[in-house]
């Protein structure tokens, strides 16, 4: 039985940057996130009879199948998912693939919340298939780019890079994005104060971050100035972010956060919502210093900045609106991530 897991992330500054084609209309570009333990796992058995079990233990539904053949040629939209990526890893090691397996699947993430849930689903079932199979990867930059085509394949919208990356080796990570590729740091956030300042909180609304990113990138290939002027200032805000917390400058954070905040609403009208607006309010009213929207916005998670001091004091308040505080802390560096 192979077993994964893989966590999800927060992010926290530059996020929309890591499209392609965009960071390049920006010269370079930089994100910044935080892997947290909200996880995604992946059960995989192998099999000699050559058939095929699928279970989602999210949909609650089970799937069986005599051959590969038949079960990629199945056409529930339910199993798009597992038939991209099984059938990758089918081209690259067929025998393998068509001795058959059973394979169940969870995610612990909201429906929609922002924190790249899928994203890391696919990298669970990835690092599955490639100890099933034995086909390996020589770097987090090369899983990343299989997971990214992926996801755009399942998803028929452009798909960014900086999900893949915490679910891949945990961690704070620091993506570099350029010309050249991209360039990847991880450091450890233990001890610091995303532990202690750390409050997730699920608006209860899903959103769909592939289509509101869109909207940026056609706005932004027409250079549409307001578009433009918010993505140069998200590009400041994660430059600024990533030198505050290289110089223990924690203190600036909240002030980032705010900023980001403003400069993403900028973008599109999507990146917000009521609940978001309202949580927003409520936070900061019971003494949360910042909010950040998680990912593409609309809806899903947010990133409450609070002090220990007045977390319980927000979560109560939250709680009170039916907002949902999630149990979520930083996760380190992952051991021997691929």
């Amino acid at each position: 039985m192979i077993t994964i897991k893989s966590p999800t992330r927060v992010d926290l500054a530059g996020g929309t940057l890591d499209l392609w084609p965009l960071y390049n209309f920006l010269d370079t570009a930089r994100t910044v996130n935080l892997a947290i333990d909200i996880w995604t796992k992946v059960n995989l058995e192998g099999r000699t009879d050559g058939s095929i079990e699928i279970h989602s233990l999210d949909l609650k539904q089970k799937w069986n199948f005599e051959n590969y053949k038949q079960f990629i040629e199945t056409l529930d939209p339910k199993l798009h998912l597992y038939q991209s990526v099984i059938s990758k890893f089918h081209k690259k090691a067929p025998a393998a693939v068509e001795k058959g397996f059973a394979v169940n699947t969870q995610s612990e993430s909201p429906i929609g919340g922002g924190l790249g849930g899928s994203s890391s689903l696919i990298i669970s079932m990835m690092k599955a298939f490639s100890q099933l199979t034995n086909i390996k990867f020589a770097s987090s930059h090369e899983m990343a780019h299989w997971a990214h085509n992926l996801e755009a394949e399942i998803l028929n919208t452009p798909t960014g890079t900086q999900d893949y990356y915490p679910a891949i080796t945990g961690g704070l990570n620091h993506l570099d994005y350029g010309t050249f590729g991209i360039t990847q740091t991880v450091a450890d956030p233990k001890g610091s104060p995303l532990h202690d300042n750390f409050l997730l909180v699920y608006t209860g609304r899903s959103h769909h971050s592939g289509l509101n990113n869109f909207e940026v990138l056609k706005s932004a290939v027409t250079q549409d100035t307001k578009v433009m002027n918010a993505l140069k200032k998200i590009k400041l805000i994660a430059d600024d972010l990533w030198q505050a917390i290289q110089d223990n400058a924690w203190d600036k954070l909240p002030e980032l956060f705010r900023e980001e905040y403003d400069a993403r609403i900028q973008l599109t009208p999507a990146f917000t919502s009521p609940e978001i607006e309202r949580l927003n309010q409520i936070g900061l009213s019971n003494g949360a210093l910042a909010v950040k929207i998680c990912g593409a916005g609309g809806g899903g998670c947010v990133l409450v900045w609070v002090t220990p001091e007045h977390r319980q004091k927000v979560i109560t308040a939250c709680e009170n609106e039916k907002f949902q505080c999630l149990n979520a802390r930083p996760v380190s560096p992952l051991q021997d991530p691929l």
